[in-house]
């Protein structure tokens, strides 16, 4: 008994670490031809057709031992959530604007997608029919942003601009009444206490429909309409909520399974996604920047994309004289030693920078223009 114990466990061993090997083997290959292959717009029908072509045979006629290693829930994780996770985050810290708008695009269509995954893997009664299901749910995922198919933005381009868009955008306004209200409801505890007390008695099953509506239907409104709109900044408000609340739905699908029926689970859950939402608590850009931007490895280049659009605000908040002596104080800030990090030298440089900016003020008075010199705009170099 001992011995086929041991074998037992030795036999679970050796497929746990296999099924992690094809995992990952699949999330190479997927970030391999993300970063080398050009993308062509998702223009060519044929590429789609061969594509899901070859997504109906593999999840089809796999062998059930190398489908089993293949399609599971880990490596839909990896292909359908963390990758685009890490992507999204990379992309709110670039200064160009066009990524952000091609994975809000992903999100608004993937976070239907992980809705759907929950509740037709629990319908899903054969293991074979659970493989086949992660197989198309795989290939659908990574349907959105491989760069010869393009997804999102077929699906974009032809469903969601110019159907979707007309008819979400007075359903946003009603949204932004009822946020309007939940301000009101956060300045009243008595009313927070009720719905609390109606959200406990509800079924677990409810509740968990109840937690994910709240995280995704409104962030998917404001997503579409933000991704219809020319301005970024709403691109990359929603896509940094979407990032956070990401890893936020990964980690109540993993904990859910032995966590659900303890008292107050959904309950964090529901108030962790209102912290994340609301533009009263920001807390979607505090966790992405504490937490995801360090675990990606991405803080100079957020920093960098900090300080362009610090910029773009100077120049649309300033008149081009005003712009010109500013954009020279904080040259000359930064133009110095920064060995030496005591609050009492910051403050002296600062000084010194406040100091060389009311001097510059002088000799470039407000009210006349600089004769010669081109007004300032987003490639004018802040020395």
């Amino acid at each position: 008994l001992t011995m086929s114990s041991d074998s037992d466990g030795d036999g679970n061993g050796n497929s746990l670490s296999i099924t992690i090997s094809c995992s990952l083997t699949v999330l190479a290959a997927v970030a391999l031809s993300y970063k080398y292959i050009e993308p062509n717009q998702g223009v060519d029908w044929k590429i789609h057709a061969i594509y899901w072509a070859a997504a109906i045979c593999s999840t089809t006629f796999l062998p059930d031992g190398v489908a089993s290693c293949i399609f599971t829930q880990l490596t839909v994780t990896l292909v359908g959530a963390l990758y685009p996770i890490y992507r999204s985050t990379k992309a709110v810290c670039t200064p160009d604007g066009e990524d952000d708008k091609e994975w809000l695009q992903f999100w608004t269509v993937g976070g239907v997608l992980f809705i759907l995954a929950g509740w037709v893997s629990d319908a899903i009664q054969t293991d074979r029919a659970n493989d086949i299901w992660l197989g198309y749910l795989l290939f659908a995922f990574f349907w959105l942003y491989f760069p010869l198919t393009c997804g999102s933005l077929l699906v974009y381009d032809n469903i969601t601009e110019p159907y979707l868009g007309p008819r979400l955008r007075p359903v946003q306004q009603k949204m932004n009444n009822f946020i309007v209200y939940i301000y009101q409801a956060f300045a009243n505890a008595i009313h927070i206490y009720l719905v609390w007390i109606i959200f406990m008695f509800l079924p677990a099953g409810l509740k968990r429909i109840v937690a994910i509506a709240l995280g995704t239907v409104y962030p998917f409104v404001c997503s579409v309409m933000a991704a219809a709109t020319e301005e970024i900044e709403d691109d990359t408000y929603w896509l940094t909520y979407w990032s956070v609340y990401g890893c936020l739905f990964l980690l109540m699908d993993l904990f859910e399974t032995w966590m659900g029926r303890i008292p107050g689970f959904y309950t964090v859950v529901v108030l962790t996604t209102i912290y994340l939402m609301l533009p009263m608590f920001r807390g979607a850009d505090k966790v992405f920047r504490k937490i995801l931007v360090p675990l990606a490895g991405l803080q100079e280049l957020l920093i960098l994309r900090d300080s362009i659009q610090i910029k773009k605000q100077l120049l649309k908040d300033l008149e081009a004289e005003r712009a010109v002596v500013v954009r020279k104080s904080i040259a000359k800030f930064f133009d110095g030693d920064d060995d030496d990090s005591d609050p009492a030298v910051l403050k002296g440089e600062f000084m010194r920078s406040w100091s060389a900016l009311r001097i510059l003020k002088n000799k470039v008075p407000f009210g006349k223009s600089l004769k010669g010199k081109e007004p300032p705009n987003e490639a004018t170099n802040l020395v």
